[in-house]
């Protein structure tokens, strides 16, 4: 699956450039579903990569776990979800020295997540690399409820928190991992936007 390319838009909306090598340093990498083949093409471009990684992997239905426990990283694990991985993945984060590279591929719930995670314990911006790989589903957070709705993919949706039909704003929060849901008939309560598919 190639890399996503997104439309051009606000400047708080991510951006995710691709993965680039920074050869044998140290380095996290976390991936979920499609993710994996960016983290397979980085290691195609440049082996040596692998040499020092501690790799986490969120299969999500793909089946990728063979090829990336194959390239070798020094620590490999997989995990059912990010809860699940947010222990050892922290612990890695914990235990990162200067120098530390932290290579994120996959979906933009994942990204946002394992990015607001290392930004907290004082991972620098300049040290994370990202790559969009798979499904465009969003992580929103209803600004009026604060409830968090993993992989949305309509406009407007529902907010499974308070039930409000949310607009799906590029509007990002960094420390949140999220995009910011407005009510969308606030003014005109009953008359709704048609549904559409949210698109790159």
């Amino acid at each position: 699956m190639p890399r996503t390319e997104f439309t051009p838009s606000i400047t708080s909306r991510p951006v995710y450039p691709g993965l680039v090598s920074q050869g044998a340093t140290p380095a996290i990498m976390l991936a979920d579903a499609e993710g994996a083949e960016a983290l397979i093409d980085l290691a195609a471009a440049d082996a040596a990569v692998m040499d020092l990684a501690h790799l986490i992997y969120i299969p999500a239905g793909a089946a990728h776990g063979a090829r990336l426990r194959a390239l070798g990283a020094q620590m490999y694990h997989e995990a059912p979800s990010f809860a699940a991985a947010l222990e050892r993945y922290r612990k890695a984060l914990g235990d990162a020295h200067m120098g530390t590279r932290l290579y994120l591929a996959g979906t933009e719930g994942l990204i946002g997540q394992a990015a607001a995670e290392a930004l907290a314990a004082g991972l620098p911006e300049g040290a994370i690399q990202t790559e969009h790989r798979g499904s465009i589903a969003r992580r929103m957070q209803c600004v009026h409820c604060k409830g968090i709705t993993e992989n949305v993919t309509t406009d407007p949706f529902t907010c499974g928190h308070c039930g409000l039909t949310l607009f799906v704003r590029d509007h990002f929060s960094r420390r949140l991992g999220a995009f910011q849901g407005v009510c969308v008939d606030a003014e005109t309560p009953g008359i709704l936007p048609e549904t559409q598919e949210i698109k790159p």
